[in-house]
């Protein structure tokens, strides 16, 4: 038997957000964030492999700045946040290439799971002054919300839609834990 790294990480979120960004009138980009989220990640540093996350958002917690259109996304024509108020992943396949890695899960919205792709950027790592470890990471994707039944729209008279298919998401954060070896 071999030693493996294998190290837990817990997400802080008051030092990370998870933000999404789609195309309106083809013209602008509106954003938004999640307040409330939480995540988990066993890390193999020897063995990318055997890393795994999980992760969950509170749907009802979106926030774009405009309360009128935040009812309306948490609303059954978006995230139907009454009914499904988790949106959630789980890795399937973590893979690296020096300070990247890609992780590939399935993302669950109103009941329905789709495989997603993350690029995701190892920020740095270090001590925080209170004896606790951290790693800083930056993860993206882009996704086409018709596959969650996010289909909403509407069309306008020029020609297009009044939001764009793909939705950009950032999430940027910082995991903390205590490192500790275990045996594999």
């Amino acid at each position: 038997m071999t030693a493996s790294h294998v190290t837990t990480w817990d997400l802080d979120p008051a030092h990370s957000i998870v933000e999404f960004a789609v195309e309106h009138l083809g013209i602008a980009l509106v954003r938004g964030h999640f307040t409330k989220f939480r995540a988990t990640v066993t890390l193999d540093e020897d063995a990318p492999s055997g890393s795994a996350i999980e992760a969950t958002i509170e749907a009802t917690s979106v926030d774009t700045r405009d309360e009128q259109r935040d009812t309306h996304i948490r609303s059954g024509e978006f995230f139907d946040a009454e009914r499904f108020p988790d949106i959630t992943f789980r890795s399937s396949k973590v893979t690296r290439d020096g300070a990247k890695y890609r992780v590939i899960g399935d993302f669950t919205i109103r009941g329905t799971t789709r495989e997603i792709a993350l690029d995701v950027k190892d920020q740095g790592r270090g001590k925080d002054p209170w004896g606790g470890q951290r790693i800083g990471f930056r993860a993206t994707t882009k996704v086409d919300r018709r596959q969650w039944g996010l289909v909403w729209n509407v069309e306008l008279q020029e020609g297009g839609s009044l939001l764009a298919n793909d939705v950009a998401i950032l999430v940027e954060g910082e995991l903390v834990g205590e490192a500790r070896r275990l045996d594999a």
